[in-house]
């Protein structure tokens, strides 16, 4: 075994090879896995091996596309068989909501040009002719949906990575890593290899190696069962294989398995498992059978399927694998740890698998993924979470991998977690809570006989009046929330400014001012969207998406500068916002010093009795300040605004109020109308770009070429005609009756009483009065581009 390489990757299932293979297919033929035992021996030997499309997640189902497509390269590439069974797959709707997902799932994939329908009851049968069809809707049908040969697979990804050059060592067990200056020193029970890169693909162990390199990988376990039934005549007499069925009421898959079938469950009564670790010697053996737990599913099961009653089981496959907090996989370079990347918590490693070497060997290689990846980006969790906040909320995820995913849910596990020194202040007041990067965050207020709960719908929810209360509060007086859900970093030094040059592609404050800038890859694609305050020469205070922070964090890490000091202070600096007509006269009353800031303008100013930095801008489009404090003295502060905005009647209003008033003036939001698969000019966000700064910042050489030949498509905001149901995100945008772009977000404008979307079309036809079609839950919505804002067109307001 060599002692040096460019990357060692640990663990030796479907994901660890395909991250080798994918390495090699990009270039790099220095790689190494590190495999315990021999391959397959974690989760990957005992899993369904079903693979299947159907993700909310829009960057996510183009990866799994990705990955059922390379099965048929890995075959060709290698000789080798991966046992597919391109054999489609329905899942079921059996009430309202369930079809309403389904549709909006249909829509996206309309856009995404994958072949999915949508079928009725009569057809369902016709198809899947064991499942009983009583209180069936409708169902999505995937042809390309499927099965393979779990080991097969791995084998095929391990032969083709060795092709190309990689390494794999058996029965090699990682018993420790450090890291220096060349990289990481990793020992084995064989010797010491010095490598570039280590890559944790450990799967079920990938706790314990995140453990060796002094990191936490939010992660764990669960218990999974599924069965495997005798020969059933309804299915070896058929002349063709049995489709995939997905019974989310009942959560259960269920496939053709030889002549008989194979069905899995996701049972409420879910058990994590190893909850203090993974045995070092656990491998190539299954659970104790345990049918107790699943005894309600089955009984679901046989009247869906009835043939299931008349069956024997022949085996029973009990294992563990594992999940992340949300259920996504966890990839990327772990933050504050050079060189060290994960790839793990892949549940469903023959759906993603393929995606995620993918991904994870152009972040390596290349410096950046094609797509965005901040769904399965490592960094999407911060420091803060550990191992009894992930436990409680994996086994929450997998109750609910086949629920309905609502766009307006808020899941309770783990939570409260994270609260600011308000959060029993604004539970007084009515907060209807919701939660951001582990953070309470109130979403409404709720007031009399307003819902103290929003009910999760993919219409509007019950939580409207109370909504629209709150916007038109703002509008016509004052409204006030935290700012604490706001990611925030303070950059200090003699370097800073030239620092920030390099780093911002947007102009930089003098003292006293802000400025709004993107954050670009050298691929010129977005990677933030800032706010820079600078409060003196060596001193700029930087605001963007606190779900985003650590991510941010990681990049300014990357091109750090030894004469700048770039700190994370977004939950070390808190305050209030307060906005609309009133909002003025309501700073004037809280403090004995002058209030006569232009718009832009910032100062440090003392509030009763608390030092502040007042700023006068706002996310609202109206007159505002956001005014940030140290959390020890929020409180005071709070009673100081609280007491000032009596006479002017201001009222707390919460994130779904925000998110209306922003679509008055078209006001994009980060991972909506700004993320990693976009760019400056489509966005509309190359007006902020400072091109006369003579400068080389990050990403200048795409921008400016994109500058030169702008892009086919560009941001544009429609008022639609819809009725009960507004644009959540990816919903496709028809031209003249054909499909010529894609929704980014929307929702409703309660000042201007209009149902609201953003989204891309055709730069040449993104002119006023457009007349297109949007689809909503199935059914075709007109809308009418529009280029003037509902709110303020002239930014009088905003800016006087």
């Amino acid at each position: 075994m060599k002692s040096t390489t460019r990357v060692a990757v640990i663990g030796g299932g479907v994901v660890g090879c395909s991250v080798l293979y994918h390495l090699t297919k990009l270039g790099w033929s220095d790689v190494m896995l590190l495999e315990r035992s021999e391959l397959t021996s974690g989760s990957t030997w005992h899993a369904a091996g079903g693979f299947h499309t159907l993700n909310g997640d829009t960057n996510m189902a183009a990866l799994q596309g990705y990955t059922i497509r390379l099965y048929r390269e890995l075959e060709e590439l290698t000789g080798m068989s991966c046992g597919l069974h391109h054999v489609g797959g329905l899942t079921l709707a059996d009430n309202r909501d369930r079809l309403d997902m389904l549709k909006a799932e249909r829509a996206k994939h309309r856009y995404m040009g994958l072949e999915t329908e949508l079928l009725g009851p009569e057809e369902v049968l016709k198809m899947a002719p064991i499942v009983n069809p009583e209180g069936i809707l409708g169902a999505l049908y995937d042809p390309l949906d499927g099965h393979l040969d779990p080991s097969g697979t791995t084998h095929a990804y391990a032969k083709a990575a060795r092709m190309g050059g990689a390494e794999i060592h058996l029965h090699t067990k990682v018993l420790g890593m450090r890291p220096n200056l060349d990289g990481w020193e990793v020992e084995t029970d064989k010797g010491t290899i010095q490598a570039e890169h280590v890559v944790n693909a450990a799967g079920l162990w990938a706790r314990e190696v995140a453990a060796m390199a002094g990191v936490y990988a939010p992660l764990h376990p669960m218990e999974h069962q599924y069965l495997v039934t005798e020969p059933i005549p309804e299915i070896y007499e058929r002349g063709e294989e049995h489709p995939h069925v997905l019974d989310p009421g009942g959560e259960s898959y269920l496939r053709q398995e030889g002549r008989g079938l194979c069905i899995g469950f996701y049972e409420q009564k879910a058990r994590p498992w190893a909850i203090d670790g993974t045995p070092w010697d656990f491998g190539h053996e299954l659970l104790p059978d345990d049918y107790d737990k699943i005894e309600d599913s089955i009984a679901f099961a046989y009247n869906r399927f009835p043939v299931l009653e008349r069956a024997g089981i022949k085996s029973v496959i009990h294992g563990p694998f594992t999940f992340a907090p949300d259920g996504n996989p966890l990839v990327g370079p772990v933050p504050g740890m050079p060189g060290f990347w994960s790839a793990c918590g892949v549940m469903a490693g023959f759906s993603q698998g393929g995606g995620v070497g993918l991904v994870l060997a152009q972040w390596m290689i290349e410096g950046e993924p094609e797509r965005d990846v901040s769904g399965l980006d490592v960094a999407r969790f911060g420091p803060w979470i550990n191992a009894g906040y992930t436990r409680p909320k994996v086994v929450e995820n997998y109750q609910r991998r086949f629920s309905v995913s609502y766009p307006n849910e808020e899941l309770p596990a783990a939570r409260p977690h994270r609260t600011t020194p308000m959060y029993d202040i604004f539970s007084d007041l009515g907060a209807v809570w919701g939660h951001q990067f582990g953070l309470e965050v109130p979403n409404y207020f709720a007031r009399g006989d307003e819902p103290r709960h929003e009910t999760p719908s993919f219409r509007r929810s019950n939580a409207w009046n109370a909504v629209r209360r709150e916007v038109r509060a703002v509008r016509e007086g004052a409204g006030i929330n935290e700012v604490h859900n706001f990611g925030k970093f303070r950059a200090t030094g003699p370097g800073a400014r030239a620092w920030l040059d390099r780093i911002m592609a947007g102009r930089i404050p003098g003292p006293g001012r802000i400025t709004l800038s993107p954050m670009l890859a050298p691929s010129g694609r977005l990677l933030g969207d800032f706010t820079i305050s600078c409060l003196d020469e060596e001193t700029f205070h930087l605001t963007a998406s606190y779900g985003a922070q650590t991510v941010h964090q990681r990049w300014f890490e990357r091109h750090s500068a030894p004469d700048c000091l770039v700190n994370n202070v977004s939950d070390a600096l808190t305050g209030f916002q307060i906005a609309g007509p009133e909002a003025r006269n309501i700073l004037s009353r809280a403090t004995r010093e002058a209030t006569d800031l232009r718009f832009l303008d910032l100062r440090r100013m003392t509030l009763g009795q608390t030092s502040c930095l007042v700023q006068r801008i706002s996310y609202t489009g109206d007159l505002g300040y956001e005014i940030y404090c140290d959390p020890m003295d929020q409180r005071s502060l709070w009673t100081t605004l609280w007491e000032a905005g009596q006479p002017s009647g201001m009222t707390p209003f919460g994130m779904r109020a925000m998110m209306s008033l922003r679509l008055d003036r078209f006001f994009g939001a980060w991972l909506r109308e700004f993320r990693p698969d976009y760019t400056p000019a489509e966005t509309g966000l190359d007006r902020f770009i400072a091109w006369s700064k003579n400068v080389d910042f990050i990403g200048r050489a795409a921008a400016e070429a994109e500058r030169a030949a702008p892009p086919p498509r560009s941001l544009a905001a429609f008022l639609v005609e819809a009725e009960d149901a507004d644009v959540v995100g990816d919903e496709p945008i028809y031209i003249d009756g054909e499909i010529a772009g894609v929704c980014t977000s929307g929702g409703y404008s309660h000042w201007a009483d209009r149902s609201v979307a953003l989204g891309f079309v055709p730069r040449e036809r993104a002119l006023a009065g457009l007349e297109v079609e949007i689809e909503i839950l199935g059914e075709r919505r007109g809308a009418r581009l529009v280029t003037e804002p509902l709110f303020d067109p002239e930014g009088d307001r905003l800016r006087g």
